[in-house]
């Protein structure tokens, strides 16, 4: 199957990012992918430090998912994309990811696990963190797990989505630019690639915060599709076959010793 991954860049009005992300669906879907991936907080960008989203987020029928769907149905192409849930907490929304059907039908969210408490930032401040729970869902026949930007620098989630069936890792971001961050990105989709024996699709927002780099990566770590600094998308194809293969070529997962334990 063919997937897209988009990258672009997200601000504080709502409606002018919808038009954007309307017009990225578009242009990608034309390309004949089964799935369009968007990045993380695509719906709204994040406060400045000290600031709160709580006034922007939405429900998961509310406005931002409702133009998702419709596109998808449009399109024919599952969609993946960050927005900011409401969650019980009204100053402190969740980072989800939603995931929809080509039908225009939900086929999953996740709420971010691990908050973005670092590099002199506290994303805690504005945001609640979802279950510790993998989160995957089926797209035309494949399996893909779900995980957010920080996300990626905890190895023992993307083992629990290959545990739980995972074939591609999917990685919404907006990857703040610094001191060899954007060394970090890429190695870190590398590795996660290699380890699991997986794939890996990651669609990051770009501009003056971020650092775009959005790229599809295969089960032997090799980048196969990428998109570089400036807006656009990628398309490339999951190979079942592929991943079959270099999983009985190099079966680390069933060589392994120690097991993953949620908690």
């Amino acid at each position: 199957m063919k997937i897209a991954v988009v990258q672009t860049s997200s601000g504080q009005d709502k409606s002018a990012n919808i038009a954007t992300v309307r017009h990225w669906i578009a242009a990608a879907a034309a390309k004949g992918p089964e799935l369009v991936v968007l990045p993380e907080a695509v719906m709204a960008d994040f406060a400045v430090e000290g600031g709160s989203v709580g006034a922007l987020a939405e429900p998961l029928d509310g406005p931002f998912v409702t133009a998702l769907k419709e596109a998808a149905r449009e399109h024919g192409t599952a969609i993946i994309a960050g927005m900011f849930e409401t969650s019980c907490d009204a100053a402190r929304p969740h980072n989800t990811l939603l995931a929809i059907g080509a039908n225009g039908k939900l086929l999953g969210a996740y709420r971010k696990i691990h908050l973005y408490d670092a590099f002199g930032y506290k994303e805690s401040d504005q945001l609640t963190p979802g279950d510790v729970e993998p989160v995957v869902v089926e797209v035309a026949g494949r399996r893909f797990g779900l995980m957010t930007c920080y996300d990626l620098r905890f190895p023992e989630l993307s083992r629990a989505l290959v545990d739980a069936g995972a074939e591609v890792l999917v990685v919404p971001a907006a990857w703040v630019r610094g001191p060899l961050k954007e060394k970090h990105w890429e190695t870190l989709l590398t590795a996660r690639a290699i380890e699991n024996t997986c794939y890996v699709a990651a669609a990051a927002q770009n501009g003056r915060k971020y650092s775009g780099l959005s790229q599809v990566i295969d089960p032997q770590g090799v980048t196969i599709a990428a998109v570089g600094e400036d807006d656009g998308f990628a398309v490339a194809t999951i190979d079942a076959d592929r991943l079959s293969e270099i999983r009985k070529r190099n079966p680390s997962l069933l060589n392994r010793r120690f097991t993953v334990v949620a908690r």
